[in-house]
């Protein structure tokens, strides 16, 4: 970024410039601390193989198979835990005056936030990519059509856009890397639990049920069993969240994405001025 020069002019441009430039940056380390796409490619296998066997010799799921039950909670929860990761970096950066350095750039303060946001977001397919093979050794298939299953890795992408973009405001509003990725536990861990993500919804107590039925996480992993031709079991009595979930999981990622690119944007301009 020392001699950065954005090669166009124009106002939209220089912004595309300059996200590509920081998406890069981003992503130019990976080949020097290949360690760090660890959480992208061992947790998720991990977590598809330990989920997948522990709870698939217990669990009976009437009427389809548990694994490809299984697999749609397995990528959201990674996706959601995405945002852990993220905050922590964003802190790390900010910590060692990385986002000093871009602020005293004439650059927009979107291009920073959204660079970042980009290249976390590619390396988050690459953990996809891993547990979609994963899957597929044990018995994970998708059964809907080529636009289906691209619609729901495509959904996938949103969601874990948004949850990065959550992850971007939180690294940008704590101190300490600990406390990032304490208050992301805090938050992510129950969220992804207390959902449809690993059983049906409908013998959880009740309370526990208008939670898990009205989360963005059951309504994205509902959406992509829909898509993915998986299945998909869902009360009759269940609420709109989850009988249309693809609709339901476009507004909540729309939603998420924009409250976390707000917060990430009003922060960095006040940190910016102080």
């Amino acid at each position: 970024m020392r001699n950065y020069k954005p090669v166009r002019t124009s106002g939209f441009a220089k912004v595309l410039d300059e996200i590509g430039i920081i998406t890069w940056r981003n992503l130019a380390h990976i080949p020097r601390v290949p360690e760090k796409l660890a959480d992208v490619t061992i947790q998720p296998i991990v977590f598809v193989l330990l989920f997948g066997y522990v709870f698939g010799s217990a669990i009976n799921l009437q009427g389809g198979n548990y694994i490809e039950f299984l697999l749609a909670g397995i990528f959201v929860q990674s996706a959601a835990f995405g945002a852990i990761n993220n905050a922590v970096g964003v802190v790390g950066d900010m910590k060692e005056g990385v986002i000093d350095r871009f602020r005293s750039l004439p650059i927009a303060r979107i291009s920073v936030l959204l660079g970042r946001a980009i290249a976390s977001l590619l390396e988050s397919a690459l953990g996809i990519c891993v547990m979609v093979i994963c899957g597929l050794a044990i018995g994970w298939h998708a059964h809907g059509g080529f636009m289906d299953t691209a619609g729901a890795f495509g959904l996938l992408a949103f969601f874990t856009f948004a949850m990065i973009c959550i992850g971007t405001m939180l690294g940008l509003w704590v101190k300490t890397a600990e406390a990032a990725q304490g208050i992301g536990f805090v938050v992510v861990f129950p969220l992804t639990f207390a959902a449809n993500t690993f059983v049906p919804t409908m013998g959880m107590p009740a309370p526990l049920r208008f939670v898990a039925d009205h989360s963005p996480v059951s309504a994205t992993v509902a959406a992509l069993r829909h898509l993915f031709g998986n299945p998909n079991p869902v009360a009759p009595d269940a609420p709109w969240n989850l009988t249309h979930p693809v609709e339901a999981t476009l507004l909540w990622c729309t939603g998420l994405a924009l409250a976390g690119l707000a917060g990430a944007v009003y922060r960095y301009t006040v940190a910016r001025k102080s």
